[in-house]
């Protein structure tokens, strides 16, 4: 399988988030790319650096003041007298109240980062805008790929993206590459495209970006947000609104399910997947769901992987495959070789490639 890496999404590197309150050093570093990427070459995977495909794509699922303040950010922040080093926000408009985050939009830095971020958990500096243009190059990259007739790819993508949404960040994520993707699939001939989200978290960034859409079906099996972050999005009665009404699915699970519930409930998505019947696929592959990772919510083995990979690959599907989270630990380079190698060795094309 072709992998796509740029060398340049290791320029970010947050130092601190916010746990409970509490300062904490960030999980979300660039030794997990590091790590990623050596465990693909050494399991003889082919690497491709992606190329610039310009803002075309993240402009096509993010607004463009959102885009302006990602770029832009940075610089004014060390403009501001006394500033943290990261650009962190202290307040959020919470979407309460008559007009909140729909009407006056904020002119100093300090309010667009309450605006545009949702929480404490995706501090941005020097490099983190090209890390992540970088990241959804990737992403673009992969599905592009894909849509000339590669019948798979996968995109090591870092920073994730699947917390983002069209005008904010959050979850360490800054760009959707998961919907960068599946729009890139649109665009290039797919009338339909399923995005399927096996993160440990809700892909509450996705879900948003396509919640009002029926070209795009979003599926997500996560740990329960009744206890679990993100809280507020993720719950099973989240359908989709509008024309998008219908072609939503969240399958929340109890915390510490391990592979044969999760098994399960990939059963239930394949069937409305099936339904669906896409032209293509995105795979949202978080690897966070591990009985080891630090940010502890299931418990998937590293067979576990193979086992899920392969019953995706058995939809038959063009899939472009996003790394999402997945957090320094002893199994993350296994588990992603576990899922690779499950999904090769399952995945026959049921359709011809995209455009044929």
């Amino acid at each position: 399988m072709q992998v796509v890496f740029a060398d340049s999404q290791l320029r970010h590197h947050p130092r601190h988030f916010l746990v409970s309150g509490a300062p904490q050093a960030s999980p979300e570093v660039p030794e997990r790319a590091e790590r990623l990427l050596a465990a693909v070459r050494r399991a003889g995977h082919v690497v491709v650096a992606p190329a610039d495909h310009g803002p075309g794509p993240r402009a096509a699922v993010h607004t463009p003041e959102y885009l302006q303040f990602l770029e832009t950010i940075v610089a004014r922040w060390r403009r501001i007298e006394g500033a943290s080093e990261e650009v962190v926000p202290n307040v959020h408009p919470n979407g309460r109240g008559a007009g909140a985050r729909a009407g006056g939009y904020p002119a100093s830095a300090v309010g667009q980062a309450g605006f545009h971020m949702a929480d404490t958990a995706c501090p941005m500096a020097e490099g983190t805008w090209e890390a992540a243009t970088a990241s959804a190059n990737t992403a673009a990259h992969a599905a592009s790929l894909v849509a000339s007739g590669a019948p798979a790819a996968y995109a090591l993508c870092r920073p994730p993206g699947h917390h983002a949404f069209a005008d904010m960040a959050g979850g360490f994520c800054f760009l959707n590459n998961t919907a960068i993707a599946a729009q890139v699939l649109r665009d290039r001939g797919a009338a339909r495209v399923a995005v399927l989200d096996v993160d440990l978290h809700h892909g509450n960034g996705t879900q948003g970006i396509f919640f009002a859409r029926p070209d795009v079906l979003t599926v997500s099996i996560h740990a329960d947000p009744a206890r679990f972050y993100p809280f507020f999005w993720g719950h099973a009665d989240e359908r989709g609104e509008g024309p998008g009404e219908g072609f939503n699915l969240n399958l929340p699970l109890p915390r510490g399910t391990g592979d044969e519930g999760f098994l399960d409930a990939l059963d239930r998505a394949a069937r409305r997947i099936r339904a669906f019947a896409p032209d293509g696929l995105v795979l949202a592959l978080g690897l966070d769901a591990f009985e080891g990772d630090p940010l502890a919510g299931l418990t998937v083995t590293t067979p576990g992987f193979g086992r899920i990979a392969a019953a995706v690959a058995r939809l038959g599907l063009p899939s472009v495959i996003v790394q999402e989270g997945g957090y320094l630990c002893d199994g993350l380079a296994d588990n992603l070789v576990s899922a690779l190698a499950g999904f090769e060795s399952a995945h026959t094309l049921a359709e011809p490639a995209l455009g044929a």
